[in-house]
């Protein structure tokens, strides 16, 4: 599947999954995330803006409202997350609490599958040190 396909399909997932399991999912996430020594330090004391802007940023990508874009602009993920170390230790990390989550979340398994693919292959894209 090329790139086009793949982002197409991609877009249908926020239907698949509706908007409360990707809440549930991004919640969760924030949870383990929460206990985490290696990455707590990288995120503010205040999680919940965090959380939010994942939460938009994630049902944009997957198909759903366009909120993330109209209050930040593109992504550019690379530049929004130049700042923090990410090791491929960090990544491991992410990757564990964003796993976790899924695996807790009631969607069924091809969409856990397809979701956990883009966050693994977005956590190596984003790795910088």
């Amino acid at each position: 599947m090329d790139a086009e396909e793949y982002l197409a399909k991609a877009r249908t997932y926020y239907h698949k999954v509706g908007r409360e399991n990707f809440w549930k999912l991004i919640d969760d996430f924030y949870e383990n995330l929460r206990h985490d020594p290696l990455l707590r330090d990288m995120y503010p004391d205040d999680l919940e803006p965090a959380k939010e802007r994942l939460f938009l940023f994630v049902i944009q990508y997957f198909g759903g409202p366009q909120t993330y874009a109209e209050q930040r602009g593109h992504p550019k993920l690379k530049v929004r997350h130049a700042p923090f170390p990410i090791t491929d230790e960090a990544r491991k990390h992410w990757i564990g609490h964003m796993s976790d989550a899924i695996l807790k979340n009631p969607m069924d398994d091809e969409c856990k599958e397809f979701i956990m693919g883009y966050f693994d292959h977005t956590a190596r894209f984003l790795m910088n040190r």
